[in-house]
């Protein structure tokens, strides 16, 4: 029996998450999986280090879990995406405005982008996070206006999507993952979940 096979047969997998652009990237693996999401709040210490921000958001995010958990055929991932400038962590925008002052930050220069995932199967945890370097051109202000006018982006840590027009025009180069920036490193996930339960 091949591994996708196994689990389809023997394994309910879980992704504990409302984003449509994790669900796309996870059903590109091949591996079968159902949707479920509860909401948690996204709060964290603000004393925490962004690396650890993004492992204790995902972590927190499966403890909502803990019932499905208990059976022996259930698998949860969760993920949680930050945006890095200089240590300041720019969260989903409250506005307008906000979107506008973090793409203005953000414009001309070169920041992070981290995306933490759990995979808790059993009693077993694995917990990780990868990071992507993302470099803005500068924007002129009609452009960050359009973008925030035509896409909505309050969504998205950081005020933007990579994969949306802003990432098409505005982005001159990123170094590592461009699935990361999209809210899910599928490369390392794939290859977490073979270890696991291949």
């Amino acid at each position: 029996m091949d591994f996708f096979q196994k689990v389809k047969s023997q394994y309910d997998i879980i992704l504990a998450s409302q984003s449509p652009r994790r669900k796309a990237l996870m059903e590109q693996t091949g591996i079968p999986f159902r949707v479920l999401s509860r909401p948690v709040p996204e709060s964290f210490p603000d004393e925490m280090s962004p690396d650890k921000v993004v492992l204790f958001l995902c972590h927190e995010k499966s403890r909502g879990f803990e019932t499905e958990l208990k059976k022996k055929n259930v698998t949860v991932i969760t993920a949680d995406t930050i945006v890095v400038d200089r240590d300041m962590i720019l969260n989903k925008p409250a506005d307008g405005e906000e979107a506008f002052q973090m793409l203005t930050r953000l414009s001309g220069k070169g920041h992070d982008v981290l995306t933490g995932v759990c995979i808790r199967h059993q009693k077993q945890t694995v917990l990780f996070f990868e990071k992507t370097r993302v470099y803005f051109r500068p924007l002129q202000k009609e452009e960050i206006l359009y973008y925030i006018d035509h896409y909505k982006p309050l969504d998205k840590a950081g005020a933007y999507g990579i994969q949306e027009w802003i990432g098409q025009v505005g982005i001159r180069k990123i170094e590592g993952s461009y699935l990361n920036v999209v809210g899910l490193p599928v490369e390392r996930v794939y290859r977490e979940l073979r270890k696991l339960l291949g």
